[in-house]
């Protein structure tokens, strides 16, 4: 065990309740210098407000960055060249934010010297688990302070009060009940805790924030198209976009469609069940998109090969080994599966629905009109060939009904 004494600290900061009472928690534990990390990822949020209220507590090494198109580039595409969903249904849109911003913490802490990491997420949820194996894969000697596992603050009401004990300036603060805890990105805004802890409450309709109700949504369709290059979305209705902007965008079209709304009870790597409501507009249509341009491209067996490995990778990236062996190996194999994936995807989007009505590629599709028509195809399918084909197929069945009869 380092038993060195931490003297200067880089905390994951975002200027609300649990990292203003963490800043001020540091200082009083451990007595020493913090900086401050705070990342625009897409969340919606002015992110300028963390660098006054970090002055405020005496601060004086502040980090402020826009990592919005690394991002989406380089975390959420390559996922998406997967199809990844946990367990059947939820897109990942927290778990692969933590990899980029336990990154940039052992950055910020090689690049000021400092001697550990800090972060607010609790123990009974992923992100512990996220944020620290990420730190560890990047820098196995770096220092982690987790105070969940550490302080007694185990209750909104009591971060409050502590706040309120050390003059900690929070706008919005709740006297009774506790908010929804709330994590929002480029990619999605997940809600939990209130009325969610318990599964059969059916959410309030004026929890969600990007989408509109699909029974409120328009009465009419709209259509889209989405142009692919190597697997990864470039073009929205034609017009190039960077991958933020494209996201942003889709987000924006998908939300007013009612389109990503999604309701889970999910299993925790930390072991317990949890109730979370997810909002990713975008994304739904995006999964939705990739797969359709990947049906006309992609080998048979290397889809089904795709298919198979899919639950693996996305099991890696929800339990927090983005930065793992294992998951870049995979990662290897799926963008190899994805350079003859180009072409456009058309989709119809009404009422909480995305629909897909066409498909195309110039240069890689493996969808031939002549063997595939109904019509007379000149010869290029020859109907006997079926024969022996279904014949050594059958073969072990008839051996095995034979054996039963």
């Amino acid at each position: 065990m380092n038993t060195k004494k931490i003297s200067k600290v880089v905390l994951a900061y975002s200027g609300g309740l649990d990292t203003s009472v963490i800043l001020a928690w540091l200082m009083d534990v451990y007595n020493c210098e913090i900086v401050t990390f705070t990342a625009d990822i897409g969340q919606g949020e002015e992110i300028e407000t963390a660098r006054a209220k970090a002055k405020e507590m005496g601060i004086s090494e502040i980090f402020i960055e826009d990592l919005t198109e690394e991002y989406v580039r380089d975390f959420v595409f390559p996922m998406f060249r997967a199809n990844t969903i946990y367990e059947g249904e939820y897109l990942l849109g927290t778990s692969i934010a933590r990899p980029l911003i336990a990154k940039r913490l052992v950055d910020i802490a090689k690049k000021t010297d400092a001697d550990a990491i800090s972060h607010g997420a609790t123990g009974k949820g992923n992100d512990q688990v996220r944020f620290e194996l990420g730190a560890y894969a990047l820098d196995p000697k770096i220092r982690i302070i987790a105070p969940w596992r550490e302080w007694d603050l185990n209750s909104r009401e009591k971060l409050l009060a502590y706040a309120e004990n050390k003059g900690i300036p929070i706008e919005g603060k709740q006297k009774v009940g506790s908010p929804y805890s709330m994590d929002a990105n480029m990619l999605h805004i997940s809600y939990e805790g209130g009325l969610l802890e318990d599964p059969w409450s059916e959410p309030e309709e004026s929890m969600w924030r990007w989408t509109v109700a699909p029974e409120k949504a328009p009465n009419s369709s709209e259509s889209i198209e989405i142009k692919f290059k190597q697997g990864d979305p470039i073009e929205l209705n034609g017009k190039e976009l960077s991958p933020a902007n494209l996201l942003s965008n889709l987000n924006t079209i998908a939300g007013r469609h009612g389109i990503g709304r999604n309701d889970i009870v999910e299993n925790r790597y930390v072991g317990m069940k949890s109730r979370g409501c997810y909002e990713t507009p975008g994304g739904t249509v995006l999964l939705k998109a990739h797969r359709a341009m990947e049906s006309l491209t992609l080998d048979r067996e290397v889809t089904h090969l795709k298919d198979e490995l899919m639950p693996r990778y996305a099991k890696l990236i929800y339990n927090g080994y983005w930065w793992s062996p294992e998951r870049e190996a995979l990662q290897s194999l799926i963008d190899w599966t994805q350079t003859g994936v180009n072409g456009v995807v058309r989709l119809k989007l009404f009422k909480g629905n995305v629909y897909v009505t066409g498909r195309k590629s110039d240069s890689d599709s493996l969808f031939d009109e002549e063997i595939v028509t109904f019509e007379d195809d000149s010869g290029m399918y020859n109907q006997k060939h079926a024969d022996g084909f279904i014949k050594l197929n059958a073969l072990r069945l008839k051996l095995q009904a034979k054996k039963n009869n």
